[in-house]
């Protein structure tokens, strides 16, 4: 949840550094200068967000559902932890794409006229709150999860 909350707050920062350069708008098209601060901040955004989604895919361990009704079959932590994950994914996803593109648009080295990328920073930063709410539902439900399917188990008899 940390590295989520420190990569929305650098994509947040990151769009106010990419409006502190010169812009000129004319309806939807603007020539900006890049703001490398706003790269910087970008990146560290991006990276972080993509640690943050490894490490709760890794800590949050296998959650596997084959079919719908192995899936409406399941215990309703494991039914959590599968929808969790499954939107943790698209939020990081479209978050990661968001950061890219608002992090690539400050890379150059020359002057850029296009189309206007206005609040593309802060709403990849803001869905990296998203995706820490998501990918902490995710690993306390597969923990959850997990828990139950041992207590379900019996344990067998060596001498029986």
């Amino acid at each position: 949840m940390a590295l989520d909350i420190t990569a929305g707050i650098l994509g947040i920062e990151a769009e106010v550094a990419q409006n502190k350069v010169k812009h000129l708008k004319m309806w939807i098209f603007e020539c900006r200068d890049p703001s490398h601060q706003a790269f910087n901040l970008g990146l560290a955004a991006i990276i972080l967000l993509s640690l943050a989604q490894i490490i709760a895919n890794l800590l949050g361990g296998c959650i596997c559902i084959r079919s719908r009704g192995e899936f409406e079959k399941a215990s309703a932590n494991r039914q959590l932890a599968v929808a969790s994950l499954f939107f943790s994914w698209i939020i990081w996803a479209i978050g990661f794409s968001m950061l890219i593109i608002g992090t690539m648009a400050n890379s150059k080295s020359r002057k850029s006229c296009g189309l206007s990328h206005h609040r593309i920073l802060s709403i990849g930063g803001i869905l990296c709150f998203i995706h820490g709410i998501f990918t902490v539902a995710y690993y306390v439900s597969a923990t959850a999860s997990a828990r139950d399917n041992s207590r379900h188990q019996t344990p067998t008899d060596p001498q029986a």
